[in-house]
């Protein structure tokens, strides 16, 4: 009789409990308790439709997905809680909403002709800086900024619905804001908006698929 002995806490190889990758399952001829049964049937989850590439839903048993109509809001006042006191900031120095037009003009009827000036970028550019901020750090907390606290919602990781990390949370504060307030705010807010309808089956808007997380529901 072999004297070997497995690691302390590891179990040994023919242990018929022992987690097997898929497709590598042990013969039901060395296991003391016969075949092993068969899988489950499959368990859509509470989204519906399984995972993005026909697997398992990664998130069944977690908290159903967030309203988008609610997380358009919860956005908002987010949105409020930074510009309203950076605007308030600004106005010593000529405020921080000042836009001029591709002739150097004040008029503000055609969007797609108005261009940033200096002025703007820089407040624009410190805007960024407070958005990705107070979305990362609220984000890898628990998940919560004070919008989503507000509207009992939060941030999880799409594999396992555990409070992203701080690089998941940069990475999605990045995508989120970045495009919003420097280039094309929008259609950037107008493309994430639709995707929060229509995207199946877990709802993400781009920050969403760039960081691998979904909003759920809380009590």
């Amino acid at each position: 009789m072999s004297n070997d002995q497995p690691p302390p806490g590891q179990p040994p190889e023919d242990d018929p409990f022992r987690k097997q990758p898929p497709g590598d399952q042990p013969p039901s001829s060395g296991s003391p308790y016969g075949a092993p049964p068969p899988p489950p049937p499959y368990d859509p989850g509470p989204y519906g439709g399984g995972g993005p590439y026909g697997g398992a839903d990664p998130l069944a048993g977690m908290p159903p997905l967030a309203e988008p109509g609610k997380r358009i809001l919860a956005r908002l006042i987010d949105f409020l809680i930074i510009s309203i006191p950076l605007y308030l900031i600004s106005l010593p120095w000529g405020g921080a909403v000042e836009v001029s037009d591709s002739n150097g003009n004040d008029d503000v009827s055609d969007v797609f002709a108005q261009t940033y000036s200096g002025h703007q970028l820089v407040w624009s550019l410190i805007g960024l800086v407070c958005y990705v901020a107070y979305d990362t750090y609220f984000t890898h907390k628990d998940g919560r900024t004070l919008g989503k606290r507000l509207l009992k919602m939060r941030v999880a990781m799409l594999n396992d619905g555990r409070v992203p990390d701080t690089g998941a949370a940069f990475l999605r504060a990045v995508v989120l804001w970045l495009p919003a307030l420097l280039c094309c705010p929008c259609l950037w807010w107008l493309i994430n908006i639709v995707l929060m309808f229509t995207d199946k089956p877990y709802r993400q808007g781009l920050q969403d698929k760039a960081a691998k997380t979904v909003v759920v529901t809380v009590n």
